[in-house]
């Protein structure tokens, strides 16, 4: 668990960095072409600074061992900090959504949105291939420890790396369409708002369940079926629990067995099966077995 906090933190530490400079670089290309886009883009890299140091703070606390105050270890707090990058996520996509539709509607009554400089597309190209890179290298690293909060930090990278190609867009149309196309720039941000409400969805709903301690998907539970009812000495199986802490299972079950066998027996058996549970779904996984006489 400590090796896998250690390369949680240092990924997000980079991307953290990464962000510092993109954001700021954004920020000046903005004001300097006068783009609101890009600055409204410049605006959702900066809201990265939040996400990176949420991971950085409960990825540290996720890794802690079990403790008198929480008996089951520390993972659900890394189920929190990915609910609260969707959370920013939807923020994010909210303002977009409202400044795109603010300018369309400026745009329809004939006012004239006024025309980006060419350093703004060719920042926004930047920041494009940049957050994809770290999108890339974010997801790989997450998935390779199995966080769900640095996987969702690194859809926080491409959601970026989606309002950075709508903004490129935008502005490409906008210098090179004529002023009739202008309204692309926003047009292209309410586009990219929807995609990181999607994103921001996909996160949320897995975290939601956990938190509510829904049980473990489908395809997972029959797996554990399959472990105890291809044991020999298990007659039958019920109230089979499941649940999800962070990125460890949590298993309930009680089994029955002949009635015949000795105490020691039974306790092996239950040892038994709970090193092919830990053999399949890793060693901190929780289980809790319960044996009967059948």
């Amino acid at each position: 668990m400590e090796q896998r906090s250690k390369i949680a933190k240092k990924v997000t530490f980079y991307g953290f960095i990464v962000n510092v400079a993109l954001s700021g670089a954004k920020l000046i290309a903005g004001i300097l072409g006068q783009s609101s886009a890009m600055i409204a883009d410049a605006v959702h890299s900066i809201s990265d600074f939040a996400t990176d140091i949420v991971v950085i703070a409960f990825v540290n606390i996720s890794g802690k061992e079990s403790d008198e105050s929480h008996k089951y270890g520390h993972g659900k707090f890394e189920t929190f900090a990915t609910l609260i990058i969707s959370l920013v996520l939807i923020g994010v996509a909210a303002g977009i959504l409202l400044n795109g539709v603010k300018n369309i509607m400026a745009s329809l009554r004939g006012n004239l949105l006024p025309q980006p400089g060419i350093i703004a597309f060719w920042a926004a190209l930047v920041s494009v291939i940049v957050k994809e890179l770290l999108y890339r290298y974010t997801i790989k690293e997450g998935k390779k420890i199995k966080s769900n909060a640095l996987i969702a930090n690194g859809w926080h990278h491409r959601s970026d790396a989606f309002s950075s190609l709508g903004t490129a867009l935008g502005i490409a149309g906008a210098i090179f369409l004529g002023e009739n196309w202008r309204v692309l720039d926003p047009i292209a941000g309410v586009i990219v708002s929807l995609f990181i409400f999607k994103v921001a969805y996909d996160l949320a709903m897995p975290s939601i369940k956990e938190l509510l301690d829904a049980s473990l998907p489908a395809d997972v539970v029959e797996q554990i079926e399959d472990i105890l009812t291809n044991h020999p000495e298990i007659q039958l199986y019920h109230h089979l629990r499941t649940r999800k802490i962070g990125s460890v299972y949590a298993i309930d079950v009680h089994i029955k067995l002949d009635k015949t066998i000795t105490f020691v027996r039974s306790h092996d058996i239950a040892t038994e099966i709970e090193i092919e549970l830990r053999n399949h779904f890793g060693k901190e996984t929780q289980i809790i077995i319960h044996t009967e006489p059948y």
